[in-house]
């Protein structure tokens, strides 16, 4: 039985239903690659409705990922706590690590990137990306350069997540799970990559 269905939720908690369930519709399809009807179906709602509370499946997928790059940068805020510099970065560096246990979040970033032949996806993408490197920057205070080398690698994070890497037993996957430690990052900076 769809999620929903028998029971009438309250706008705000119907709303907040939708949105779990096209997370993860969106996570594992796409843009492109899932209905509002299929979305609807799970939350045993028409799709009717789905427009009416989001008004088409682009501004549904768009608040989506908005969300889940907020709860990206708010997670890895959070993990910083007071600390500042390579400490911060290390607590991040976790905290990334972490998050990466979640697929649903970490697909839905990838699609999001995905989807970025969409001149408002690509705002949207572009300011939830953007969001993540000011968070880093503001509660590190470290160079441009670390910051750019600690986004890498949590972009070949994400690709080996999604890759399910951890789970070969072949060298190159061995080599690139390696972890995020802040004495990775203590070398580069920008005068020391001129």
């Amino acid at each position: 039985m769809p999620a929903g269905r028998g029971r009438r939720l309250a706008g705000a908690d119907r709303r907040e239903q939708v949105l779990k369930i096209a997370a993860e519709e969106f996570a594992v399809h796409g843009l492109h690659g899932v209905s509002a009807e299929v979305i609807a179906r799970k939350a045993g709602i028409t799709h009717a409705y789905v427009f009416r509370l989001f008004g088409t499946k682009r501004q549904l997928f768009l608040e989506v990922v908005r969300r889940a790059f907020a709860a990206m940068a708010d997670g890895l805020a959070a993990s910083a706590g007071s600390a500042s510099g390579l400490d911060a970065l290390a607590a991040m560096g976790r905290r990334y690590n972490d998050s990466l246990k979640d697929h649903t979040l970490l697909l839905l970033q990838l699609q999001a990137f995905a989807a970025c032949g969409d001149d408002e996806v690509r705002e949207a993408v572009r300011e939830g990306f953007g969001r993540l490197w000011q968070t880093v920057s503001d509660a590190t205070g470290l160079d441009a350069v670390q910051i750019k080398t600690f986004m890498a690698y949590g972009m070949l994070l994400n690709t080996n997540a999604a890759l399910a890497a951890a789970d070969l037993d072949d060298g190159w996957a061995r080599q690139a799970t390696t972890r995020i430690h802040a004495g990775l990052f203590s070398h580069l900076t920008t005068e020391a990559n001129q």
